[in-house]
């Protein structure tokens, strides 16, 4: 029902679709970041398979590894690396290669080792399968490396090779070290192992899915008999799987289970590190619900725990997550404040989405960020200076810019975005936070970059500067953003893009893009946030006005009221404000009320068929991808964390559904689903035409055989894909002024 994965944002869900999309949630940071060296001065670049380092101010480069080292021996070619890391004195190096795809990204593959030292390269994992090591990660003295290989943990001796199976059991179901379809998919947890900060030992968790009732997609393409593909995968008003966290000492291989309270069938483990220095962990529980956190210490010693900190909300509590969604090793960590044995913590308790101290001592908790405003993504902590660097936009939720505040809570947050950049905002910190790698963009300005100084905020040459160089990357503005007020007094932010020779005399076609769920906006403003890239053409050009608009549920900055009042309300508060919000713009002169379209992928699709069912009287024509026709069919983390649980309040599920109302279908609806899709399953379309068959409704039907949720597997797809979209739009929602 997602469309996109992001890192720490007000809603801990991880979108989906396809990566090729133009728009993001508000604190979706699709951005690589930069690798900074440790000292903060320097940072790494992957190129033309060589690596590369860049000093600051200056950017000198200096080639750290050339292609001759990265090339095997008795290979002619040097590695493809697809992903780097450092032990921690960064005296070698681990390189991800001959990588695969495990359900969103290519966390499989093969590791090998350059040795700065010894300008040696060599392979790790030699006896395993290829392309079958997951999250390989040296251990802290750099002696040893871990990694996981099909449902395994394993530990290697650098200097021997010789590699030890730390555990046995793994299977498809009984999962080590990683993570089953659900809990990757909607708490982005992917590599599920720690080291000690000792290198004795390791923390990881185990998923046991065996309880899990399989799901069957169907293969009908790839062979002359059709192929069952099992996926265990967790329906709402299912119980999840069952999740432990252990630690395994590499002397024995034994490991000891921490004794977290509650049963492990109803609870999820979201979040587990070692506290640094020690041998205790810190891990995050939810309840199934998602309204309850629990922080415990672990001894990872003895297994016992004991609670420090827990935190409810009537609707849902949000995860503090941190990274980039598409780096391969991404989970949700802690951020440590050492100074004072606490943790940055993010909670919306006051209302608004803040960052405070929580101590694991037991001391009074303390208030970071203060006022009316949200936090909405954090970028930096420098502990030496006393001060955290984040993102916050508190008088325009369609836009980001880089704040700071003490680390005691004590002062005012200072905006530290150049006020004449007005738009977004982001920033790759380096480690020391001398520097930072901004990025800026608007509706009209592509994304640019430039490498600054911290302290003033100014760039390090002139050549790069966005502020000297804005007039020039600036490109002739087409999108206008506005606010809106329907009857029920909702103000919701939107953009609009009029045809190309705009005549306000004449009335034209509208066609709404949305998504509406709590898992992205589409309202933002960045460069080309309002480009179609579905339609083949210029729809502005072809006379088309193209609307998006974000209804309460999105996460917007605009406080925890806003994005909760969705709560059991999917399907309904998004829709009621989004069709509120249409008569209100109906009511403009050079709108054609006859001529009103409404599209949307996933969340959106399912908004899409809500709203031609629903309000047929506004919406004449409706393009729904791969949609959720049934909430029923979705998985429980998402579908239970939004609208509870269908044994206690089945109601909710049934009013939200868009199959409830396809009877009432009076437009025209082209309906396209994926048939080999493992997260809103096609089981999704073929109930709903059922209904709309029931009916006799009439309706245009494209599956695609074998695809995913993306649909982006298979020759010709897109093109495909977008020919028919556009062919149908222009067809039943014909383009011009009139």
């Amino acid at each position: 029902m997602k469309n996109v994965k992001k890192p720490f944002s007000l809603y801990s869900n991880t979108l989906k679709v396809l990566i090729f999309i133009c728009f993001f949630s508000f604190s979706f940071n699709g951005e690589a970041q930069v690798n900074w060296t440790n000292d903060g001065d320097s940072y790494f670049k992957l190129e033309e398979n060589q690596l590369l380092t860049y000093t600051l101010p200056n950017h000198d480069a200096k080639t750290v590894i050339s292609k001759a080292q990265l090339t095997p021996a008795g290979k002619s070619e040097p590695l493809e690396v697809a992903h780097f890391k450092f032990s921690e004195d960064q005296e070698k190096i681990l390189l991800f290669t001959n990588t695969n795809k495990v359900w969103r990204l290519h966390t499989k593959g093969d590791y090998w080792v350059f040795n700065f030292k010894t300008n040696m390269l060599t392979q790790i994992g030699k006896s395993l399968p290829p392309s079958t090591l997951m999250f390989a990660k040296f251990s802290p003295d750099g002696n040893s490396i871990a990694y996981v290989s099909e449902n395994n943990l394993y530990s290697e001796d650098y200097t021997t090779g010789k590699v030890q199976a730390l555990t046995t059991n793994g299977t498809v179901s009984l999962i080590n070290g990683t993570f089953d379809w659900a809990y990757e998919e909607e708490f982005a947890c992917r590599d599920g192992f720690r080291w000690s900060p000792d290198s004795k030992s390791i923390a990881y968790w185990q998923i046991d899915a065996s309880a899990i009732k399989k799901f069957y997609m169907v293969n009908n393409t790839d062979s002359i008999y059709s192929q069952l593909v099992p996926l265990e995968y967790p329906k709402v008003g299912e119980s999840p799987s069952v999740c432990r966290v252990g630690v395994v000492n590499l002397s024995d291989t034994k490991t000891t289970w921490m004794d977290v309270p509650g049963d492990a069938s109803q609870n999820y483990l979201v979040r587990m590190e070692f506290i640094p220095n020690t041998n205790k962990l810190l891990i995050q529980q939810l309840n199934r619900k998602q309204n309850h956190s629990k922080l415990y210490i672990a001894d990872a010693l003895n297994g016992s725990t004991n609670i420090i900190q827990e935190e409810s909300d009537k609707a849902w509590v949000d995860l503090f997550q941190l990274g980039n969604p598409y780096e391969i090793d991404y989970t949700n960590n802690f951020s440590f404040l050492e100074e004072t044995n606490s943790i940055l913590w993010a909670s919306e308790k006051d209302g608004w989405r803040h960052l405070y101290q929580v101590s694991l001592e037991g001391k009074p908790e303390v208030l970071i960020t203060k006022g009316n405003y949200d936090v909405i993504d954090l970028k930096h902590i420098n502990p030496k200076e006393g001060y955290v660097y984040y993102l916050a936009s508190p008088d325009n939720a369609t836009q980001k810019y880089l704040y700071k505040s003490k680390l005691n809570g004590k002062g005012k947050n200072e905006l530290l975005s150049p006020e004449s950049l007005k738009g977004s905002h982001d920033y790759s910190f380096s480690s020391n936070g001398s520097y930072a790698e901004h990025s800026f963009t608007n509706h009209f300005t592509p994304r640019t970059k430039e490498f600054i100084n911290v302290a003033n905020h100014e760039a390090l040459t002139q050549e790069e500067s966005i502020v000297k160089n804005l007039k020039k990357l600036e490109k002739k503005p087409t999108t206008e953003f506005f606010s809106i007020t329907t009857a029920d007094n909702v103000e919701m932010d939107g953009w609009m893009v009029k045809p190309t020779n705009f005549d306000p005399n004449k009335k034209y076609p509208v066609v709404f893009y949305l998504y509406s769920e709590p898992a992205m906006t589409t309202v933002n403003d960045s460069y080309n946030s309002s480009r179609n890239f579905l339609y083949n053409g210029d729809m502005a050009r072809d006379g088309y006005i193209s609307i998006s608009l974000d209804n309460r549920g999105t996460p917007a900055p605009k406080g925890r009221e806003w994005r909760k009042s969705i709560y059991r309300k999917i399907g309904v508060v998004n829709i009621n404000d989004q069709a509120m919000a249409a008569k209100e713009i109906l009511k403009w002169d050079f709108v054609d009320a006859e001529r009103v379209a409404v599209w949307g992928w996933s969340g959106g699709g399912s908004a899409t068929l809500n709203l031609m069912f629903r309000y047929p009287e506004i919406y004449k024509t409706g393009i729904s991808i791969a949609a959720v026709g049934n909430q029923l069919t979705y998985d429980n983390i998402y579908q239970e964390r939004f609208m509870g649980l269908p044994q206690e309040n089945m109601e909710d599920f049934i009013e939200g559904s868009p199959i409830t109302y396809a009877k009432n279908l009076e437009g025209n609806l082209l309906f396209i689903h994926g048939t080999g899709d493992d997260n809103v399953h096609y089981q999704n379309a073929e109930l709903l035409l059922n209904e709309l068959i029931k009916h006799n409704k009439q309706f245009q039907f494209m599956p695609y055989p074998n695809r995913s949720h993306g649909l982006s597997e298979g020759e010709g797809t897109f093109k495909h894909l977008s020919t028919l979209y556009t062919n149908y739009l222009k067809l039943h929602c014909p383009p011009g002024g009139r």
